[in-house]
């Protein structure tokens, strides 16, 4: 394992205009360093680099093994069917491990009094490794950056994710006691440390979730993401003269040489979605998901042709408060079943979309509806209980499949279907196999093929279909 610390700031000059995402660092060179105007460098091409590792080519694969794309034709058919290399996760294994990593570290090194940047370093981190042991499981972590560990080991998962969670415990301390300032270069947040702080107690939330740590997932949710406005979100600029790379990750596919190959389709998200459909329905009485759908839909023949989800300058979420109320929502019914404060978790993001908050200004004025949800409606014969289940096992199936929707263009549904699987199948989203032929649904992804190739300590790649640690 390999780590050029130069790397990144090529790529985030190749990726995006430099001048646009730096713009502003020099306006008072009484008060900035070398060291900060590096630093600042560093932190965008780290946090590019974080964004196309989070919404980028695994996650596009994530979601065509959660039933919420279609692969058409060439690679995404292949891949769609299960049938992947471990060639598909070099790009994204090399993200965490020379784009984020050594770089956020490097930044930590050369400015260690700047709590803003100390503690946005801490977070970027965390959640580059998080989401690598999430999808491979074991991955190296302890020994890496190293130049005296060629062959770093690779640790278990769940000691990655409690190592994670301590990263960011140090993070949140960093940034509550850091002061906000203009920082054009923090292309997620600008600077300011309370939303970086609220990021941070979502992803320690997300990996409590994941280890099936409920009271302690609630417990870091209760100060995570309190508003739709402070979601982590990679957002193109907009700009016309910024390069061509600044554009929605799943445009720029379209807009090249993937067009046709990929999109929503007839896939079971979109069915779940649709109001026309009857076999396939979460709409009811208190719920019109037609906006939401029209938004969700990606046609696949022409990247100009949508103007949703994946218009071409439309951010992406890649840590949001609709997961947090919806962790908050799942791990309090799992304490105390169809509470009000469960409830209440749960009606406060419908009331977000209530407002057409969901999607962008191209759908509000196509039809939605989210009414509150009672206690009623998820007991025997309620309009969420049409089978007479017990009301919390309702509930809990209701904001799974609410954490389904939402998190369209996330990781959170891949997440949950493996998370579920062994100690709550009832409540799955029950999106269908992508081909008879399979043994289940996928529970990793591949290990990158250049470091099962270059690493002593690797491990057999043992296929997509083993459960890792935290599954088990």
């Amino acid at each position: 394992m390999k780590t050029i610390k130069s790397l990144l700031i090529i790529f985030g000059l190749i990726f995006a205009s430099c001048e646009s995402l730096v713009e502003g660092i020099n306006d008072n060179p009484n008060k900035i360093t070398p060291q900060d105007v590096e630093a600042e460098l560093f932190l965008t091409g780290a946090m590019l680099a974080n964004s196309v590792a989070q919404g980028g080519h695994l996650n596009r694969i994530a979601g065509m093994w959660s039933g919420h794309l279609t692969g058409f034709t060439s690679l995404y058919s292949n891949i769609y069917g299960y049938d992947i290399s471990t060639a598909e996760s070099v790009g994204t294994w090399s993200r965490y491990y020379v784009g984020v990593i050594p770089n956020v570290r490097h930044i930590r090194e050369i400015v260690p009094q700047d709590m803003l940047l100390t503690g946005i370093c801490k977070v970027l981190e965390a959640h580059a490794i998080g989401t690598a042991a999430s999808l491979f499981g074991d991955v190296p972590y302890s020994e890496i950056d190293n130049p005296e560990i060629a062959d770093p080991k690779f640790d278990r998962q769940s000691e990655v994710f409690t190592a994670a969670i301590a990263l960011l415990d140090q993070a949140i301390t960093d940034l509550n006691s850091a002061t906000s300032r203009s920082l054009p270069a923090d292309i997620y947040y600008e600077g300011d440390a309370g939303k970086w702080a609220e990021a941070a107690a979502t992803l320690q939330a997300r990996y409590y979730l994941q280890m099936k740590m409920y009271p302690q997932a609630l417990s870091a949710a209760a100060n995570g993401i309190s508003s739709n406005d402070n979601n982590m979100k990679f957002i193109p600029r907009g700009d016309p003269e910024i390069a061509s790379g600044d554009k929605n990750l799943f445009w720029q596919i379209l807009a090249g040489s993937r067009q046709g190959d990929i999109g929503t389709g007839n896939s079971y998200l979109m069915q779940l979605l649709d109001p026309s459909n009857t076999t396939v329905d979460r709409n009811n009485a208190k719920t019109d998901e037609t906006a939401r759908f029209m938004y969700y839909t990606i046609d696949e023949t022409s990247a100009s042709a949508n103007q949703g989800i994946i218009e071409q300058f439309e951010p992406q979420n890649l840590v949001s408060y609709a997961e947090n109320l919806l962790i908050m929502a799942e791990c309090e019914a799992r304490a105390n079943g169809v509470s009000a404060a469960a409830l209440g978790y749960l009606n406060e993001w419908r009331q977000f979309m209530n407002t057409g908050g969901h999607v962008n200004a191209n759908f509000q004025g196509e039809s939605y509806l989210y009414a509150d949800y009672d206690a009623a409606d998820f007991a025997a014969g309620g309009i969420e209980n049409p089978d007479n289940i017990a009301a919390d096992r309702a509930f809990l199936r209701e904001v799974i499949e609410e954490r389904y929707v939402s998190g369209m263009q996330m990781y959170m549904a891949f997440n949950d279907v493996r998370r579920l699987a062994k100690d709550d199948p009832d409540l799955i989203v029950p999106f269908p196999l992508n081909t008879g032929t399979a043994p289940g649904q996928p529970q990793r992804l591949p290990y990158s093929d250049d470091e099962l190739n270059t690493n002593n300590n690797a491990p057999e790649e043992p296929g997509i279909f083993s459960t890792t640690e935290v599954n088990q």
